[in-house]
């Protein structure tokens, strides 16, 4: 039997990855992390990707508050390992530890510009077109 070859993410992966969302959360609003600039930042967690076999764990973070983004995912990243290891409490149902690496979330920029795109003036403008449609009986 050959294995589907759907690039969605299986059941398995949605639920390991909001687990591992959990206890990452969990880490951080306890302020284990020992590094001024992560325990002095509001930092969301928004979604965590699992690799099919479960080992790889790429969480998308957003830090609140700060403009420069890339300095908090860079203090993030070279704590991993030692968040890793605080993650064990909570994940020890899994055969192997992932490894956790940390991404910009750039998905709230995009539903701004989307949001900024439909507030337009011509978007507006369309959407108050009385539809051509409506005089015709159906």
């Amino acid at each position: 039997m050959s294995k589907p070859t759907s690039s969605a993410p299986s059941q398995r992966m949605l639920r390991v990855g909001e687990q591992v969302r959990a206890a990452l959360t969990q880490v951080l609003q306890r302020g284990e992390v020992r590094d001024p600039l992560i325990e002095t930042t509001v930092i969301s967690i928004s979604e965590v990707r699992m690799s099919p076999d479960l080992k790889l764990a790429t969480a998308y973070v957003t830090p609140l508050g700060v403009a420069d983004h890339q300095t908090i995912i860079d203090a993030l990243n070279r704590n991993a390992k030692f968040i890793r290891g605080r993650l064990g409490p909570q994940l020890r149902q899994m055969k192997y530890m992932p490894d956790v690496r940390f991404r910009d979330d750039t998905s709230f920029d995009n539903y701004q510009k989307i949001d900024e795109l439909l507030r337009s003036p011509d978007v507006l403008r369309d959407l108050d077109r009385p539809d051509d449609d409506e005089d015709e009986p159906r």
